[in-house]
């Protein structure tokens, strides 16, 4: 019995022992989230204050449990590269891919361990470039890769005196690769550079590829002595901008001659198009190089030429000139353009019968179009002009469901509420801009968000409106705009106005003193949010190359002739790039605008861009019913496109802000 009773007693003192040394053990890994979350943030503010050693260890101190765990390896690594800790940073990168091989940060772990190991132990760097090819084929971390699979194998055998020509292919090739993938990636010189150091057993259409490298990252005179040894039917493009950029001006314009002549077949569209761009820059007068060029291009490049034809002539020559180019190039990429200008021009003559066939047929043939919601706005006023309600109602009602944020869907709002002038409300209720996607509270992404890791939130999503997001967080907003707009372009069926993502795209900045200074001189607070959006996006400091200064991009004479005019007693060295300052500026200079164009908004916003005198002439010369005409008549294409995209924004931001449809 004694014995029996020992040995219960030393199994339960070897059972409490391991429940003891496993408390001890659960309690060293397990926190609870709020701890976590605190050491985090502290070792993320350690590496922003520069303190990497201690950030190095509070990263460590993150339990294995937590989904904070692979980032907080990636910190570590990180630190190692601050600290210049070759052997650490390598560590830790290959705990986090081997360890977390479905991460999304494992893929740019073993990228950046095998750019570390290329001189130390080149294989392993081999085999880790190829695994990056392999599994992550669309990533820009595989094509850097074909860079570095070429510069290794170049390296061994740089020293031998005879290098096979299988090895010499290899190395071209994923040399070739890389540029013909990322002609102005951050490694793209280095590759031409590398491989011109390897071989001088190069072809025409790879030096080619070489000399486009090199204009782009402005090294001209490099790209020209590429050039030389390239196929001249097949360069001629490239050397025409080339030799722009060197002021080789004769050269440019000889080249785009005989290239439109002669070798048009070789080169794509686009580059034809900067080719006559180019061209046109350089003559003293549009039309007559236009035409010049017209007597020389072959089929390829010449309906380009011809639309710019068209849209500098007279309203009464322009039909007759589009239907020239539309019946040439029925399929052409200024085909759309041509037809709508076609349509809009028989409504000119009051042929509607002949103008709803052909804008109905232009919706048929191209319904994605940029022409498109014009179109479909011009025929719903037809619909008006006939008195049928229900066509009119039908037209507008389609172009503010299909087209929600286009300036014609603005019109289409105008003209079913019956809203006589251009604006609709001076309030709207500013939103902040929070994360573009809605979420459950245990995303990884979330929590980086509430613990300010945007960097590493940059890393862990492929999405353009997240990294637009990022960048509206760090300040930028600019760039944040220009991500997010082209972002949304690109989707065809636009989310409801209630979507997040519309506020990166329209984010309200400045606004409590725009609205301070439009209430001071009578000016629409919207609406003047919408022009510095489109004047600047945001950025105080912007510059234009003619000099217009600041958020709302204000001429140094104009700001000292506005200054001066209603005694606002500001320093315009100063005024210009002072936000502020710059705002309350550009407020008077509209109101000026307005009180001599009789209050008008839609000639305020055009004279705001195109100048005042220009506005008073066209309203005189342009033979117009309305405000629509008059808009679509606008002789400056940018002017025109001005007035089209500030009462877009304006539209915008009422709809985003304000509640209406």
């Amino acid at each position: 019995m004694f014995e029996w009773d020992l040995k219960k007693r030393v199994i339960a003192g070897i059972l409490a022992c391991g429940i003891v040394s496993g408390g001890i053990y659960f309690s060293k890994i397990y926190q609870p989230s709020y701890k976590t979350d605190e050491i985090y943030s502290s070792a993320l503010d350690d590496f922003v204050n520069g303190d990497y050693q201690n950030a190095y260890y509070l990263f460590s101190k993150i339990t294995i449990f937590s989904p904070l765990k692979p980032v907080a390896v990636y910190h570590r690594a990180e630190c190692a590269r601050m600290l210049n800790d070759d052997k650490s940073e390598i560590r830790q990168y290959e705990i986090l891919f081997n360890n977390y091989p479905k991460h999304q940060l494992s893929i740019r772990s073993r990228y950046l361990a095998a750019q570390k190991l290329i001189k130390d132990k080149p294989k392993v760097a081999k085999k880790y470039f190829e695994y990056i090819i392999h599994n992550a084929p669309d990533t820009d971390y595989a094509i850097a890769s074909e860079y570095y699979l070429g510069l290794l194998l170049k390296n061994k055998h740089e020293k031998s005196k005879i290098v096979p020509n299988s090895v010499r292919d290899d190395v071209q090739n994923y040399f070739r690769h890389y540029l013909k993938k990322a002609p102005s990636g951050k490694l793209a010189l280095e590759t031409v550079n590398s491989w011109l150091d390897f071989t001088k057993d190069i072809s025409a259409d790879d030096y080619l590829l070489m000399a486009k490298t090199c204009y782009l990252f402005g090294e001209y005179e490099k790209a020209r002595e590429l050039l030389n040894k390239t196929n001249a039917h097949e360069s001629w493009a490239l050397d025409v901008k080339n030799s722009y950029a060197m002021k080789n001006f004769p050269r440019a314009k000889f080249l785009t001659e005989n290239g439109l002549q002669k070798n048009s077949g070789y080169v794509s569209e686009d580059d034809i198009f900067e080719a006559i761009d180019v061209y046109i820059k350089l003559s003293s007068s549009k039309s007559q190089a236009i035409n010049r060029l017209i007597n020389l291009a072959s089929i390829k490049g010449k309906d380009y030429l011809l639309s710019m034809k068209c849209s500098d002539l007279p309203w009464k020559e322009k039909e007759a000139c589009y239907n020239n180019l539309y019946l040439q190039y029925p399929h052409g990429r200024f085909s759309a353009d041509a037809l709508s200008n076609i349509f809009f021009a028989k409504i000119k003559s009051g042929d509607f019968e002949n103008a709803k066939k052909i804008g109905l047929d232009h919706l048929n043939k191209f319904p994605d179009s940029n022409s498109a919601p014009m179109v479909m706005f011009w025929l719903g006023k037809i619909s008006e002009k006939i008195n049928d309600y229900e066509g009119y109602t039908t037209f507008y009602r389609s172009v503010i469901s299909k087209y929600p944020d286009s300036y014609y869907a603005y019109r289409a709002y105008l003209k079913l509420s019956r809203i006589q002038g251009p604006v609709i409300t001076s309030y709207i209720t500013p939103q902040p801009v929070l994360y573009p996607y809605k979420y459950t509270r245990n995303n990884i992404i979330v929590k980086l968000v509430d613990l300010k890791d945007y960097d590493v939130i940059d890393e862990l999503v492929d999405d353009d409106f997240v990294k637009s997001w990022v960048l509206y967080k760090k300040g930028d907003y600019s760039h944040s705009m220009l991500v997010a707009r082209d972002a949304m372009e690109k989707i065809a069926d636009k989310p409801d106005k209630y979507d997040l993502r519309w506020r990166l795209v329209y984010p309200v900045i400045y606004y409590e003193d725009i609205e301070k200074y439009a209430g001071e001189t009578g000016n629409n607070p919207p609406l003047m949010l919408a022009l510095t959006r489109e004047e600047s996006y945001f950025d105080p400091l912007a510059q234009s190359i003619a000099g217009a200064s600041g958020l709302m991009q204000i001429m140094p004479a104009t700001a000292n002739e506005i200054n001066s005019k209603f005694k606002l007693g500001m320093n315009i060295t100063e005024a210009l790039f002072n936000p502020y300052q710059n705002i309350k500026l550009g407020n008077y200079y509209y109101e000026f605008l307005r009180q001599n164009l009789e209050g008008h908004d839609i000639s305020s916003v055009a004279a705001y861009n195109g100048g005042i005198g220009s506005i008073q002439r066209w309203k005189t010369s342009l033979h117009y019913n309305d405000t629509d005409e008059f808009v679509e008549q606008i002789p400056y294409p940018e002017t025109k496109n001005y007035v089209k995209k500030v009462f877009r924004s304006y539209w915008n931001y009422i709809r985003i802000y304000n509640g209406n449809n």
